[in-house]
């Protein structure tokens, strides 16, 4: 099996991509599918070529086209902006021969229908609105041949037939009236030829506006796309050759010149600048990258000039799996929008059924000319209800508000993630690396030399933070180790001339039931003062105690704040020792303090909170993170985390700071209230304007809705869906 995109074309509605969905469905061949209506893109998992998928949506009646690179996407982006400036052209088109005979027979220039000269005129007229309206709005009425073909109808369905039988009334009482004048009351004689032409124009104008306004939101992916540079400057035997980046390798050497881009993810070799990462972390002010420091494809150099060490090309560099990411979760939908796509995917049935029941109550019960009133009626019906803005509710504020994210460095995964994000009542963090710096520094020990040459040795083996300072503060040459071993949230293991040496947690060391009483005395002092306490140990005795002190970061006491403002409740979770984290939680005004836990025992936290009712997010950056991370309801990997707890994790942050989770806990609250917004404007819509439409204001007002104003506010409804989801780009977060 393998997943590739596709762009779709001819995707006009719900009903369409329902249409998809159930050509898809039917292959035994494709185990899972994405439909992003918004976007108008499929995400397919397969063990079919892609032809032969593309051909499965093709015979559903719509276009497909595979997506392999960012070419690809460039090339459909320009083709979508070619169809955007055609379908203006052909609204325009429709529009103004409306307006034009809309003009003539406002101003009394027409000729009355039963003179010959109405004939003329009528026939005139009649000609020209089908020219029109198979000029402009042909694909309508292929679409809606096709759903009819297979029994799947859509949004085609309605408007082809509520502007075909506004057309064909027409053209029958153009006949009539000359045959038997008589017979047909003066009521009945308005021609709808200009309604049929106007009603075209005004859902293609609306269709515009809607890919016009999609498009846009687009514009998020398209930045990050056109982050990265074309070539590069790769340096071969001192020789520097202007390369494209497809030709690159890891190993290769490039250079990076003052205010380039850099090209590609590398190891700095040599000089130091200041980069601009914004469009990873949404922080504008730059970071130094100097020797053996890593720096990410697409971000911007600042007046240093750097030689790099090419570490990843193509799909997976970091830039290309951010790229990637967004898209996933784009093309993801939450609970939320698969309820009205299950109602979407019924809608239009329903609504031909409403017409049919319409025309009949207006036939049998209404006033003469019965006919006339019955067919204008469930014409209007027809051309009203339309399941675009129900369609679009979901999707495009989910597009949106990914973007958004991405654009300020938060990586959110998965549509569901939005919904649970709204419900979260509990935020659960861990110490080292995500309320502090995780960047500890030695502050106190208690060790001979030889130990501390035995605890550099057993630490440089090791990524803990923890390991890494001590490896940078301990004297000694480092000793030849053997039998290694890493163990998880407890500390590292290994032998030493015969002997096993231990460092690690109190907690472990407690395990092994050794005598530490030499070592209480400076343990309880130094942990009084926040302080991270690591133990060496040999399998019968205490041999050294370190310190180590990992400050608070300086935007963690009013990050805290800021969740507390939003109504959460604030825990700290660690593997550190009990008064030390309790140091820490007080510093940035934490009260809920669980220390001295292990991995598994932090995974069981968080199912004990949820069991309490709790909706919990869990903030983490560790390996040791990464069960937590995955049993809560909500997990945000912090962006210096490693590829474990980003993995394990629904949103992923490029920037380490606790503000960026409260910035997507946000974020998400205000999609989802946009999906909420959107889904009950869609309603609304409908629910008022089908019997409005039905003519229920007839007997107490002698109202009835005109067919072109039900065609603008079809149009409308889905101009208005895209435009409230626009408004999550314009929304300022408050930190």
């Amino acid at each position: 099996m393998t997943i590739h995109q596709y762009a779709l074309s001819k995707v006009s509605c719900a009903g369409c991509v329902r249409s998809i969905e159930k050509a898809l469905n039917a292959s035994d061949n494709v185990s899972d599918f994405a439909i992003n209506f918004a976007d108008r893109t499929a995400t397919i998992e397969s063990g079919l070529p892609t032809a032969e998928v593309e051909q499965l949506i093709i015979d559903a009646g719509y276009g497909a086209a595979l997506i392999e690179s960012e070419e690809d996407l460039a090339a459909r982006d320009q083709k979508n902006q070619q169809d955007l400036k055609q379908t203006f052209t052909h609204a325009w088109v429709a529009i103004g021969l409306g307006a034009f005979l809309m003009v003539q027979m406002l101003a009394g220039l027409m000729p009355p229908v039963e003179s010959s000269e109405g004939l003329v005129n009528g026939i005139i007229t009649g000609l020209l609105s089908a020219m029109v309206m198979f000029h402009s709005g042909g694909h309508i009425f292929r679409g809606a041949l096709n759903s009819a073909k297979r029994f799947d109808f859509n949004m085609d369905t309605l408007i082809a037939m509520g502007t075909g039988v506004a057309w064909l009334y027409s053209a029958l009482l153009l006949i009539l009236i000359q045959l038997i004048p008589e017979s047909i009351p003066y009521e009945a004689r308005h021609l709808y030829f200009e309604a049929s032409v106007m009603i075209i124009g005004f859902i293609l104008l609306g269709q515009a506006l809607e890919a016009k306004g999609r498009n846009q939101t687009a514009d998020a992916l398209r930045h990050l796309m056109n982050l990265q540079p074309k070539t590069a400057l790769k340096v071969v035997d001192g020789e520097v050759k202007e390369v494209s980046i497809q030709l690159l390798i890891p190993g290769d050497l490039v250079r990076v010149l003052p205010g380039q881009t850099i090209p590609v993810d590398g190891q700095v070799v040599e000089g130091s600048s200041y980069v601009d990462e914004s469009m990873l972390t949404g922080e504008s002010v730059p970071v130094q990258r100097q020797l053996d420091d890593q720096v990410t494809g697409g971000t911007l150099n600042g007046e240093g000039v750097l030689l790099i060490r090419v570490t990843e090309v193509g799909q997976k560099t970091r830039l290309a799996q951010i790229l990637s990411s967004v898209r996933d979760a784009q093309n993801s939908k939450p609970a939320l929008g698969k309820l009205a796509d299950k109602i979407a995917s019924v809608f239009v049935p329903v609504v031909i059924l409403i017409a049919l029941l319409v025309f009949t109550i207006w036939w049998f019960i209404g006033p003469e000319p019965t006919w006339s009133f019955a067919t204008l009626a469930s014409m209007t019906v027809l051309i009203v209800a339309c399941p675009c803005a129900l369609g679009l509710a979901t999707p495009m504020a989910v597009m949106v508000g990914i973007g958004r994210a991405a654009k300020i460095g938060i990586l959110i995964r998965e549509g569901d993630a939005l919904q649970r994000s709204q419900d979260l009542t509990c935020v659960v963090m861990d110490k080292t690396g995500t309320l502090t710096e995780g960047k500890p520094s030695l502050i106190h020990q208690k060790a001979t030399p030889e130990h501390a040459a035995i605890a550099k040795a057993l630490a440089s083996h090791s990524e803990h933070p923890l390991s890494k300072a001590l490896v940078n503060s301990l004297e000694g040459l480092a000793c030849e180790v053997d039998q290694f071993r890493s163990i998880s949230g407890s500390g590292v293991e290994a032998n030493i001339d015969g002997e096993t040496y231990r460092l690690g947690s109190g907690q472990w060391m407690n395990t092994y039931d050794i005598d530490s009483s030499g070592f209480d005395s400076f343990a309880q002092e130094w942990s009084g003062q926040g302080a991270s306490l690591v133990w060496l140990f040999s399998s019968n005795q205490v041999l050294a105690l370190f310190a180590l002190n990992d400050p608070l970061r300086e935007d963690s006491q009013s990050a805290v704040e800021r969740f507390k403002s939003m109504g959460l409740r604030m825990v700290l979770l660690s593997g550190d020792h009990q008064v030390a984290a309790e140091a820490i939680a007080k510093q940035a005004g934490i009260s809920e303090v669980i220390a001295g836990v292990q991995p598994e025992q932090k995974l069981q936290t968080i199912a004990n909170l949820q069991a309490e009712g709790e909706v919990v997010a869990m903030v983490g950056d560790g390996i040791n993170d990464a069960p937590a991370l995955a049993q809560a309801d909500v997990g945000y990997a912090m962006g210096g985390g490693t590829d474990v707890a980003l993995a394990s994790s629904d949103v992923a942050l490029m920037k380490n700071s606790l503000h960026a989770v409260a910035d997507a806990i946000q974020l998400s609250r205000l999609t989802v209230n946009n999906i909420k917004q959107n889904l009950f404007g869609a309603f609304f819509y409908n629910v008022a304007a089908i019997p409005l439409a039905a003519g229920i204001l007839y007997p107490m007002f002698g109202l009835l809705l005109n067919p072109m104003i039900a065609g603008a506010a079809m149009a409308l409804s889905s101009v208005t869906v895209v435009a409230n989801a626009r408004r999550l780009n314009k929304i300022r977060l408050s930190n």
